[in-house]
């Protein structure tokens, strides 16, 4: 069924004639003060034939009207808020954020920033592969505790040993900082961090309510310290990553130069 057609459904469910809901949106702009709000019936008619989308105002007056809540509305033209989150990735790549599991589900393509290095990471991204870490626990309670985060495209905080737009696997059953054991820079346990409104990823120390993200020893990264844990909180360990031999950046680079 057209979008048209399933917005006239919604019309003659609720048993009522293009002029009354031109009425009742006059009453809306009125109220509102705002022309904008009001459906002409010439208006509806056209929208109802597909031959024109509503602005945000006359979407709220077909909201009310029609009692059925705006989201609804939206997905009559193939906009899902739940998207909201995935499309916040794709449009700062740049920034290290978490991966919603969600593009998973129900059959649905994988997520945009997980395609980024999917064929590196077939076993690591896969609910199927329990990684067996010393200490980590392993079945279904663990794999219950794996999310899964996007390493940002401007953070080099663990480069070259982790690169930008690296997969990174977490288990948030380890959110806690203790004392392990570590012989070299690879069994440094790795933290996936939530400070305010951002993520980060690296070694960390903790000197009495100080947080300190230690990055790796190069001169792209200094360390950054935040108060514990009100300014940082520890989401997970990193138990995997997958990671591109080669810099994104320089790769799309050569890319556009043999096209030339």
């Amino acid at each position: 069924m057209l979008t048209g057609q399933k917005l006239k459904t919604l019309r003659n469910n609720r048993n009522i004639t293009v002029r009354q809901v031109e009425q009742a949106s006059r009453r809306i702009a009125e109220d509102k003060q705002d022309k904008e709000y009001f459906i002409s019936n010439g208006w509806l008619a056209q929208l109802e034939n597909g031959l024109s989308k509503p602005n945000i105002c006359k979407l709220f007056s077909l909201s009310v009207i029609y009692h059925v809540g705006i989201p609804d509305l939206l997905s009559l033209y193939g906009i899902n808020i739940d998207d909201i989150e995935k499309y916040r990735r794709i449009a700062e790549p740049h920034l290290t954020q978490l991966i919603s599991d969600n593009s998973n589900e129900n059959g649905g393509a994988p997520s945009p920033i997980s395609a980024i290095c999917a064929e590196q990471s077939t076993r690591l991204i896969s609910k199927a592969d329990t990684l067996k870490v010393s200490g980590f626990p392993d079945g279904d309670d663990h794999m219950s505790s794996i999310i899964y985060g996007h390493l940002g495209l401007a953070d080099y905080t663990l480069y070259p040993m982790i690169r930008p737009g690296a997969l990174l696997k977490i288990d948030t059953s380890q959110d806690k900082l203790t004392s392990i054991l570590w012989s070299n820079e690879y069994d440094r346990p790795i933290f996936f961090i939530e400070l305010r409104e951002a993520y980060a990823c690296g070694w960390c120390e903790l000197k009495g309510n100080q947080l300190r993200i230690i990055p790796y020893h190069s001169p792209l990264a200094s360390m950054r310290q935040f108060t514990y844990p009100r300014e940082a909180e520890i989401v997970g360990r990193v138990i995997g990553y997958s990671t591109h031999c080669v810099d994104l950046e320089s790769l799309a680079n050569a890319k556009v130069r043999i096209r030339r």
